[in-house]
């Protein structure tokens, strides 16, 4: 996936009104966008589509999707019907779950991205011990897409010796969670900036100054 200046916006609002203001002020420096549950749940699932028919963009759906392997290929399809370029699929469920996303995603010519670690403090806890075996298990599936945290640059450096060079990072965590940019950038290939942006009284300035502080 093609990211423009190695910057994803997630999009955390809970209305379209407020969605399509934010998307509209940074679509000069963000091609990429982050759906949560927030809106999707608050707008429903043609809040994907509208976005990426407004504004051209590419759409992440962050389902984190965990549950059996049934459940996980219907909330699969439903959200690439929808338009949805990627999903986030959660690895700790077992590689029967993922693979289910994963034949999704090859019948509708989408992506598969594996949730390794959060980066909220609390995945220490469960995540993070199992995050290697994660991405290890990722690997063994064929799996390209992956996603690691920015707030624990070590972590992340973790998951990309295990990932490889050719896998594609997306790190979360940016901004208000602590995450800082350049460093997150030297183990991911984009990083996920959302409150930091989407809070701003001025998100377009707020995401050139972010844009402009890359070494691309």
């Amino acid at each position: 996936m093609e990211v423009k200046n190695r910057i994803i916006l997630a999009l955390d609002v809970k209305t379209m009104e407020r969605a399509f203001e934010v998307a509209d002020a940074v679509s000069d420096y963000i091609n990429t966008i982050k759906v949560g549950y927030p809106l999707a749940l608050a707008e429903g699932l043609e809040s994907i589509s509208m976005i990426k028919e407004e504004f051209s963009s590419k759409i992440i759906a962050d389902f984190k999707v965990a549950d059996i392997p049934e459940t996980n290929r219907k909330i699969a399809d439903l959200t690439f019907e929808a338009g949805a370029d990627a999903i986030i699929v959660h690895g700790f469920v077992g590689a029967d779950s993922v693979t289910a996303c994963m034949e999704s995603a090859d019948e509708h010519d989408k992506e598969v991205f594996l949730l390794t670690e959060m980066s909220h403090p609390g995945a220490s806890a469960f995540l993070q011990p199992a995050a290697e075996h994660i991405a290890e298990m990722g690997v063994e599936l064929g799996i390209k897409n992956y996603v690691a945290p920015a707030t624990k640059i070590n972590r992340l450096e973790t998951i990309r010796n295990i990932v490889g060079k050719n896998a594609f990072i997306i790190s979360p965590g940016v901004g208000a969670q602590g995450g800082e940019t350049s460093s997150t950038l030297d183990f991911a290939d984009a990083a996920i900036v959302g409150r930091s942006i989407y809070l701003s009284h001025d998100p377009k300035n707020t995401a050139k100054g972010i844009v402009d502080g890359i070494k691309l």
